[in-house]
Order: structure tokens, then C-alpha cells, then sequence
């Protein structure tokens, strides 16, 4: 069974990627075969397809830790050929061919039946992106956070930092975005923001060991520096929620935010999130965490890979982009 590809070729320590024809290897037990429908592109996507150590283990590869589509083959009894299934995270597009190609071959127990009122585009619209971003405000909202004080997002513009301020806006918060791109704050502000906060000016001043209480929680995407910041920022009992690092893996704090405030620092690590869970998160994204993405979506197909992993290691990406596989 032949399928195309964007596949990234390792020369002599130079990685490019190119489109092309690969054979799906037979069936193994506990797997199914998927038609992907679409897929999409995300900074971890970004990071495989340029080589970053760590990442992949070996090359030739085919990245994209996303994937939507339906059953071609299947050796699970829970899966019937033509379900609509949705697969993230795990071992996808970084040991195992991932959502760049036009078909993949997985683990079942990685895959989940779409929700019956999503499909496979609406679900690539969210991605990674959006399971990571659902799973921080659930964080939020299962302690209870009061939307009396304002929800602090970092990295708004991107995947996961644009649909937590949709989310958090659709559920009654007013949210503050940090960008630093000063020439989306239109977008921002349509996606629900309240409030723009320029990077630049959100860092200017030293962090202090306890702030101005202003905020109630927040969804940290970037780490560092303006994670620490953020900390000193959050009233009592708030939580932040923590699932990025471009901004430096490292921070610096104090512990009375922790010990005066009683305030949450909560990790998110979608990627190892259990199917259970994951199912929980489409289930709210499908029906009452469903917001419109189409102004921040951009479609595009494999040919094009290569210009928006460009893009996204420049950091220039904004919003979420969606690959369309087939003609």
C-alpha cells in the first residue's frame, strides 16, 4: 500500500524534507492503518523536521505528532473500517511516521473515535494545540478559579495560547494576552482578549517575589522568565498552568507565592495524557469549550510543509496551521 509523504532526509548533518512515495509495512497486531484526512503543524513538528536533537531518533522520518482520518485496517475489534478517529501526542511523528503522510500506521490504543459532532478538519483545528490548551484551563476550572480577576495567557498569538484565550473568554473570564507581535493585536482582541499586553512591557520591570495580586490564574506557554513574573502575579489559591518552554527552560522564583498565596503551579504534558482523559478534553472542545478558529486557521498541503516550519522556528507563526491531505 503506497502513500505520499513529506518526508525529512538527513545529509551530512543538513535536513531537508520533500514530498514522497513511501510503502505502509503489513499490519501488526494491535494496530490500525489510517487514511488521514488532515493533520497539522506544531512547534514540536517544527523541531523534528529541522533536525533538533532529541526529538527524532533517526531519519529518514516523517514528522506530524497530530492526525484525524478514518480506519482502513484494523486488528482491534474496538475499531470497525471507516470510523472517524483522532490520534495526538504520544510516540507520534517522533518514533512512529506521524500526520505529514497521507497514511499512518498506529498503536490503537493511541486513537480515539472522533466526537460524532466534530470532524476531521474541526479537529486539526485544535490538535495538539488545543488538547494541550483545554487541558490547562481544565486545570483552572476544576479548582474553582473565580473569574472576579482576569486570566493571564502568554504567547497568545500562538497554537495553544490562541484557543486558551477563545476558550477562557467563551467561559465567562476576562482574559489579558502577553504577545510580541505588535501587529496582532486586532487578532487578539477577536479571539476574546480583553487586554494586550506587549512582551516588552510585561518584562521591563524586575520580577519581584510577590506582586500586585491582579491576577486569578494564568496559562504559562513559553516559560522563563515571564513564567516567573506571571507566578508573582497570581492571587491567592489561583493556578497557573504550565506547558511550554521557548522562552528558556529555566526560572527563577520565590517560594511565598506558594506559602502566602497557597497558589498552583500545574505541568501539562498533553502528549503522555491518558486516552480517558484526552477523550474528556475533545468531548468539551467539541460541544462547551467549541469556539470559531476559522479567522486564526490557515490550510494548507504537504508541498507546503516546508515554508511553515520556516515560519514557526522564526516565530512567526500565528494561530494554528492545518494540513489537507489528498487532492
Amino acid at each position: 500500500m503506497k502513500y505520499k509523504a513529506y518526508l525529512i532526509e538527513e545529509n551530512e548533518g543538513n535536513f531537508n524534507g520533500q514530498v514522497k512515495e513511501l510503502e505502509m509495512p503489513n499490519l501488526d497486531d494491535g494496530n490500525v492503518i489510517i487514511k488521514v484526512h488532515h493533520s497539522s503543524i506544531n512547534y514540536k513538528d517544527a523541531l523534528a523536521s529541522s533536525g533538533a536533537r532529541g526529538v527524532v531518533k533517526s531519519y529518514p522520518f516523517v514528522p506530524g505528532i497530530d492526525v484525524a482520518g478514518e480506519i482502513v485496517e484494523t486488528s482491534n475489534s474496538d475499531f470497525s473500517i471507516g470510523d472517524n478517529v483522532v490520534a495526538t501526542g504520544y510516540k507520534i511523528g517522533m518514533s512512529v511516521f506521524g500526520g505529514f503522510g497521507e497514511m499512518v500506521q498506529l498503536p490503537s490504543k493511541w486513537v480515539l473515535k472522533l466526537p460524532s459532532s466534530m470532524n476531521s478538519f474541526d479537529s486539526m483545528c485544535y490538535g495538539t494545540a488545543g488538547i494541550t490548551a483545554a487541558a490547562s484551563i481544565k486545570k483552572i476550572t476544576d479548582a474553582n478559579v473565580s473569574n472576579e480577576l482576569p486570566i493571564l495567557v502568554s504567547g497568545a498569538t500562538g497554537g495553544v495560547g490562541s484557543i486558551s484565550v477563545g476558550v477562557l473568554a467563551k467561559l465567562g473570564y476576562e482574559v489579558h494576552a502577553i504577545s510580541g507581535k505588535k501587529d496582532e493585536i486586532e487578532t487578539l482582541k477577536n479571539m476574546g482578549a480583553a487586554k494586550i499586553i506587549l512582551r516588552d512591557e510585561f518584562t521591563s520591570a524586575p520580577t519581584k517575589p510577590l506582586d500586585k495580586a491582579i491576577y486569578g490564574g494564568a496559562v504559562d506557554t513559553v516559560g522563563g522568565d515571564i513564567l516567573a513574573k506571571m507566578i508573582s502575579m497570581v492571587a491567592n489559591h489561583g493556578v497557573i498552568s504550565c506547558c511550554g518552554n521557548v522562552a528558556g527552560a529555566m526560572f527563577t522564583s520565590s517560594v511565598f507565592p506558594f506559602i502566602l498565596r497557597g497558589i498552583q503551579l500545574s505541568g501539562i504534558d498533553s502528549a503522555e495524557s491518558s486516552l480517558s482523559l484526552k477523550k474528556d478534553l475533545w468531548n468539551l472542545l467539541s460541544d462547551k469549550w467549541s469556539i470559531n478558529l476559522s479567522e486564526s486557521i490557515k490550510t494548507i498541503k504537504i508541498d507546503e510543509i516546508g515554508n511553515e516550519v520556516k515560519k514557526i522556528l522564526d516565530g512567526n507563526q500565528v494561530g494554528r496551521v492545518v494540513i489537507e491531505h489528498g487532492d
